[in-house]
């Protein structure tokens, strides 16, 4: 193959490979947030976050 069609398939399978992975995990995070298990350090350090400081709301 020369270099004008195997630099444009590189770019293209990268591309698409880089695409299904983001998918795969964007699926990974969708199952887990439906599960209440799915912290390790929400498990460990409580549900509530800690209250602002005094003056960084917004």
């Amino acid at each position: 193959m020369s270099n004008d069609v195997l630099i444009p398939l590189l770019a293209i399978v990268t591309i698409v490979l880089v695409a299904g992975f983001a998918v795969w995990q964007r699926g990974r995070v969708a199952q887990s947030k439906r599960d209440p298990q799915r912290s390790a350090f929400t498990e460990h350090h409580g549900e509530a976050p800690r209250p602002n400081r005094p003056g960084t709301e917004h």
